[in-house]
């Protein structure tokens, strides 16, 4: 007779979808400035300095934020991490709404100081979520699960300030406004239900031990950031994340640069959005899935993790193309090919992290990484504001040529750092099998 395999179960995944609707909600209240820029610069008379500045001024708190929130999640756990960061980046999101026209630009870049620290939390919370909850032969496709939903939130952006702000600007203060309700109904749920899996009363057994089935047993004392940071894991996974400059930019230089290159305004940025981010989505479930399929087939992680990130790199080439090219669709096309090469790409080095580190230094890592990133993406952002004002729209010629080369030049340099991608302890000792 057969032996019936007893049922996992499958509450992990209600967990994720949490987080899906928590990074939901982090991506449309980010791309809300980003899709109503032409506007808010012809209302407010920004200049595109005053923009960059703005744009600045959010990836600096971001910068900062992950250099605590990371620590904070580590330390205090992802139920109250999660939640003290969603309740920030809410109440300042909102903020937006009653600034005035006096006092636009430093009123703006104050509120998006608010956002970006408390923004800084999701990720880091997201990724530990996902590492405590998946074993690490699932981690990819959940975090490309999750991951997806930040082309989500991209994408219901447009569509939803399209509806409601006038090409003038009227009623440009509702969108700001709708994150608030959301991130309320977001944390009664969270808090209503998350638990860490090993104490949760609505866990199965079965499901518990295929959640740990390939991790190690880990002790509760905390790993300090003096003891990752000579770590060469943590600069190759810090590497992965500059590339999120190259996102941020088709995030909030992109309505900018369909304007001006293809006279595209608020009213039809919708649907050329909506391919784009779409194409993102596909590159999120797709990179994430892949790997995972290789593992599974044998292959070892290391492998799967960089054959997959060498696809990612390739496919994004195309994009240096864009500003010289004559057709809107085509540019659209090239954008969100790029796009779902990088959301494949980052769903794959925020699993390197927690396939190397102990779950417990996870959101510590991440913040590390992404804090890099954040540092690279506000050189960029200077010195694109400043080379359009000053040598016109030149600039983007620059900006999609280096977005279509870096990834291949890093991932050389992330393989340099961490061949092996080798396992840490629950001391940071490599683990031999």
């Amino acid at each position: 007779m057969t032996e019936l395999k007893p049922k996992i179960g499958h509450y992990r995944y209600r967990i994720l979808a949490l987080v899906f609707m928590a990074t939901t909600i982090n991506y449309f209240d980010r791309s809300i400035i980003g899709v109503m820029a032409p506007t808010l610069q012809k209302l407010f008379d920004w200049t595109n300095k005053d923009y960059a500045a703005i744009m600045v001024s959010f990836k600096v708190a971001y910068g900062i934020g992950l250099l605590f929130m990371g620590g904070i999640i580590d330390r205090f756990g992802t139920k109250i991490g999660y939640t003290i960061s969603i309740a920030i980046w809410s109440i300042f999101g909102m903020l937006h709404a009653v600034i005035r026209p006096a006092f636009s630009l430093i009123g703006f870049m104050g509120a998006r100081f608010g956002l970006g620290i408390g923004e800084a939390g999701n990720f880091p919370a997201a990724i530990k979520t996902v590492a405590e909850w998946f074993p690490k032969r699932d981690r990819a496709f959940a975090t490309g699960i999750f991951d997806a939903s930040t082309s989500v939130g991209a994408i219901l952006a447009p569509f939803i300030v399209g509806a409601i702000v006038s090409v003038d600007g009227d009623n440009w203060q509702i969108p700001f406004l709708i994150t608030g309700a959301l991130s309320s109904i977001w944390v009664f749920l969270w808090l209503r239900t998350y638990q860490k899996p090993e104490v949760h009363p609505k866990l199965s057994k079965e499901e518990l031990n295929y959640i740990n089935i390939d991790s190690e047993e880990e002790t509760t004392e905390k790993i300090s950031w003096i003891k990752l940071l000579p770590k060469r894991e943590t600069w190759a996974f810090a590497l992965t994340t500059v590339t999120d400059g190259v996102w941020w930019f088709y995030l909030f230089w992109g309505a900018k640069f369909l304007a001006v290159q293809f006279g595209v305004d608020i009213k039809n940025i919708g649907l050329p959005f909506l391919i784009i981010f779409l194409m993102a989505d596909a590159g999120s479930l797709i990179g994430g899935y892949a790997s995972g399929a290789l593992i599974k087939k044998g292959w070892s992680i290391n492998k799967a993790r960089k054959i997959t990130l060498l696809v990612c790199a390739i496919i994004i080439l195309p994009v240096s193309f864009v500003p010289v090219l004559a057709s809107k669709w085509l540019a659209v096309f090239l954008i969100g090919l790029a796009a779902a090469g990088h959301q494949s790409w980052s769903v794959n080095g925020y699993t390197m992290a927690s396939d190397v580190f102990p779950k417990k230094a996870t959101a510590s890592v991440i913040g590390i990484g992404k804090t890099v990133g954040v540092i690279v993406a506000v050189i960029a952002d200077l010195a694109l504001g400043s080379v359009l004002d000053t040598a016109g729209n030149s600039g983007y010629f620059w900006a999609f040529l280096i977005s279509g080369l870096s990834y291949l030049c890093i991932l050389g340099f992330v393989h340099l750092l961490m061949p092996k991608m080798t396992p840490l302890d629950d001391n940071l000792n490599y683990i031999h099998s």
